[in-house]
């Protein structure tokens, strides 16, 4: 793309600010500028508009698969799952494009190490779940790693380093998501630099089409596999490709499922599994209106009580039908650093909005979700901050719980 072309592109969407500083800069930053504005996908400015004004549609509660069901069909679960897992019908999904700058390093989060008097990362923590149920099946589910071209360079490496945390190196492949820029409150695109638009990874809710576009998309369909367990990377007790889970969702006939634990209150910073116009649905914790958060029912407990722990199981074939509809952005507001006037501003609190899919928004797509009620003592230790709530410490403690040795 040349400047005619850009700054015709530009004005077309508002944004000619971005080519502000083009007089100022060498040759290779001009063209590094020029690249970046070719690569933005400007459309996505008007739908996120539209997007947030929508709101939530009409809500009524969710039903899930309770502990003492599961308990009780264990076996017939577990068989199920295990046996989709040994003729490699199943594979996983692990959403690591998040740096761990709260929890104070400048490194992919996964890298965070989380150990008292040995190493353990988060991701090791994971993958030593995962390890046990490839060994059990006799089968290495495929491992694919959704990155970010901040860290994706660094998470790549760290695994190396590691040995793979024991599992196949040949099972476990990268790819990187999507960016999409950050926009000011006025719903102009900020510059990181005088030649550089601030570009962040587009949230999870690319995760397939990102999956789907990259050279993982090929082995996804040469392998046949039909159902892929997509988790989160903040959870270091997450239960990986588990049996039961992906015999419970095989047998209900539903295309997809996400596991789910009761909330501690009302307050709890978790989306809520619910319906929404009637179809199954997760609504985001800051997009749950007060009249449903605080909701009980005549035995005191929450109406809408199902939090989801970011494991989910899809069905491949269902996802690709619904892959080319679009889903809604959402605008997470956060702090910003951003050129204004030449100069770099560094802003003290949140002055500018990321433009975010989310996984959460695939379900009201995919026709029908089984939720699956886990304990949260044993599934659920989102490392989130340095202290307090889900945090460093209250991981530890709930690790340490579990047996692992830190």
């Amino acid at each position: 793309m040349d400047y005619i072309k850009a700054k015709k592109l530009l004005e077309k969407y508002g944004q000619q600010h971005l080519l502000r500083y083009y007089g100022e800069l060498s040759d290779g930053e001009r063209a590094e500028l020029l690249s970046a504005i070719s690569e933005i996908d400007f459309s996505i400015l008007s739908c996120a508009a539209a997007d947030g004004k929508k709101g939530v549609g009409k809500l009524s509660p969710a039903d899930a698969m309770p502990l003492e069901e599961t308990a009780e069909r264990f076996k017939e679960f577990y068989d199920a799952g295990i046996n989709a897992i040994k003729r490699g019908k199943v594979a996983a999904v692990l959403l690591a494009g998040g740096q761990g700058t709260r929890l104070g390093i400048d490194a992919p989060k996964g890298t965070f190490n989380i150990g008292i008097e040995r190493e353990l990362s988060i991701f090791a923590c994971q993958m030593a779940n995962l390890l046990p149920v490839a060994e059990s099946a006799g089968e290495y589910p495929y491992l694919f790693v959704m990155t970010s071209t901040v860290n994706d360079g660094r998470t790549r490496e760290f695994f190396k380093q590691h040995g793979y945390f024991g599992y196949r190196s040949d099972r476990i492949h990268f790819y990187v998501q999507r960016t999409a820029p950050a926009v000011s409150r006025e719903g102009k695109i900020l510059l990181e630099e005088k030649y550089k638009p601030v570009l962040t990874p587009n949230g999870n809710g690319g995760w397939y089409t990102s999956l789907k576009n990259s050279p993982c998309g090929k082995i996804l369909e040469r392998a046949g596999i039909e159902w892929l367990n997509v988790y989160g990377v903040d959870n270091v007790l997450q239960k990986i490709c588990d049996p039961v889970f992906i015999g419970a969702t095989l047998l209900s006939g539903l295309p997809c499922s996400g596991k789910v634990v009761k909330k501690v209150s009302p307050e709890e910073r978790v989306g809520v599994l619910c319906k929404e116009n009637g179809l199954p649905a997760i609504v985001e914790y800051y997009e749950l209106g007060e009249e449903y958060k605080s909701l009980r029912d005549n035995s005191g407990g929450l109406v809408y009580c199902y939090g989801v722990i970011l494991n989910y199981l899809f069905n491949v074939a269902q996802l690709d039908k619904i892959s080319q509809k679009p889903l809604p952005y959402h605008f997470a507001e956060k702090k910003v650093s951003y050129i204004e006037d030449g100069v770099k501003v560094t802003p003290e609190s949140p002055n500018a909005y990321k433009l975010e899919t989310l996984t959460v928004d695939l379900i009201k797509l995919m026709g029908g979700c089984l939720g699956f009620e886990v304990e949260r003592r044993k599934e659920f230790a989102p490392v989130k901050n340095m202290t307090g709530t889900d945090s460093v410490d209250t991981a530890r403690a709930l690790l340490i719980e579990n047996g692992v040795k830190l």
